[in-house]
């Protein structure tokens, strides 16, 4: 039975959607000071100047005093509502001695940077700062994803990618939100939209969202080597470095594997880790994404026989593994508890401390499938040699039994047996009252001489078979 809290966590979350927002962090404004080369804002008394050859799109929020301006040859200012700029003659007091400031370049921002994104659950979560960690390959926009542009912002971005396009399911624009491809066409169309999205791949919108409540699939593994080619790894010191699906580097902490059923619900699910754990004091630190993944199945370990969809929980905590260790614990300690209500048929859990733990209902499947492939794969292989589509490799040949009864020195079973010679002894019956007394003085088969025992076989010649002893 369910205890208060849990119902009542269970009701919070029922609502959410299985979707994601990607938002991208940088920008092009003339007030962010990071945009310029001197790490600020140009004052009245300095020359704000923008690279010339290169395309650029600027947002300005304000009003500001220059005392020149230089533009490129291919840009556009847009203005936020009483924005503008004027003319300073002469020193202004408070800005000091003039100098000349450079907007930095923002032609390689690439689309397929993990870095530059920021993942939440939810709008809410976006604009309070609550985001989502992710492997590299779900940091940038899934297919299923809305992806996000900061209102009174503008930005440029290279789209360049191996495909022809990078479908999401919208996207907004300076506050204006485009959930069909024509109205997102006729945007990049405009003078805004050519300045903002550049390189080889078109971004489409198409407006589907994943409709299965266990989770889709990002579709981002066909630029995981543009991906991790962004990505620097750096050094581990665990013990045994995990290796999450979809993400460029080892890490040190723990993957929790669920094994799930029709019932579970991915972003429910993930409601309820933040809401149980991750909100406690003590797994502040930890970074957890939860995606999910296909994994493959091999057969005793080593051959592939297939692959399942799975739950993949990446937990990180920037130290030894410890902490994510204890919230794995604690993870698959609420799973096997409250299981069957969730969805969750079985976990696993791997650390980077070199300890590995898993469900018995995973070992009994896995054993119980193994057998299953076993016996259809001899049954596969039987039917084949049937067929002659596989040839049983060359063997010594055996006679058959037919083959004995063909061959004439061979005597039929049914009938009389060739013996080869007669003994005396044991062929006939009446042998032994034949034979006359042991010392006797006949011609015996066995006497006694001077030299000792003389044994006469009547087969052979008892000249030529004499044996003493």
């Amino acid at each position: 039975m369910l205890k208060t809290q849990d119902v009542l966590l269970l009701c919070c979350v029922v609502g959410a959607t299985n979707a994601l927002y990607k938002q991208w962090i940088p920008d092009t404004n003339y007030e962010n000071k990071t945009n310029w080369d001197k790490g600020d804002v140009p004052c009245g008394s300095d020359i704000a100047q923008f690279p010339a050859q290169r395309k650029v799109s600027v947002f300005v929020e304000t009003t500001h005093a220059v005392q020149e301006m230089r533009l490129p040859v291919d840009g556009e200012l847009i203005l936020n509502s009483g924005a503008g700029f004027y003319v300073v003659g002469g020193q202004d007091p408070g800005c000091g001695a003039g100098v000349t400031t450079h907007f930095k370049d923002s032609e390689s921002l690439q689309w397929f940077n993990p870095a530059l994104w920021q993942a939440a659950g939810t709008l809410d979560d976006m604009k309070d700062g609550n985001f989502l960690f992710s492997v590299h390959e779900e940091s940038v926009p899934c297919q299923y994803d809305d992806v996000v542009f900061k209102d009174r912002s503008s930005f440029r971005v290279d789209t360049s990618s191996s495909q022809s396009s990078i479908p999401v399911k919208s996207i907004s624009v300076l506050g204006e939100m485009f959930e069909s491809q024509s109205e997102f066409s006729q945007y990049l169309s405009s003078h805004s939209g050519r300045l903002q999205f550049h390189g080889s791949s078109a971004v489409t919108v198409t407006n589907s969202g994943c409709n299965n409540p266990s989770g889709c699939d990002c579709g981002n593994s066909v630029n995981n080597k543009l991906i991790c080619g962004t990505v620097t790894c750096g050094s581990l010191s665990c013990k045994k470095p995990l290796q999450p699906v979809g993400h460029c580097c080892e890490v040190c902490g723990a993957i929790v594997t669920i094994h799930f059923a029709a019932s579970f619900n991915l972003q429910n699910y993930r409601e309820r880790i933040r809401h149980l754990f991750l909100n406690l004091p003590h797994y502040k630190s930890i970074q957890l994404g939860m995606s999910k993944v296909v994994h493959s199945q091999r057969l005793m370990g080593i051959i592939p026989v297939g692959e399942i969809p799975v739950i993949q929980v990446v937990i990180l905590d920037g130290e030894s593994g410890k902490l994510s260790e204890a919230l794995a614990r604690d993870i698959t300690k609420d799973a096997k508890s409250h299981g069957s209500k969730l969805g969750i048929t079985e976990t696993e859990i791997q650390s980077s401390g070199g300890k590995s733990s898993g469900g018995n209902a995973g070992m009994v499947v896995g054993v119980v499938f193994a057998v299953l492939t076993l016996i259809t794969l001899i049954t596969i292989l039987t039917v084949l040699i049937h067929k002659g589509v596989v040839q049983m490799p060359s063997m010594l040949s055996v006679p058959s039994l037919p083959s004995f009864r063909k061959n004439p020195d061979v005597g039929d079973p049914g009938g009389a047996f060739d013996h080869g010679f007669d003994n005396p002894m044991f062929d006939k019956p009446d042998a032994m009252t034949n034979i006359p007394g042991l010392y006797g003085t006949e011609n015996n088969s066995i006497s006694l001489t001077q030299t000792g025992v003389h044994f006469i076989n009547p087969v052979y010649d008892e000249n030529e078979t004499d044996f003493t002893v």
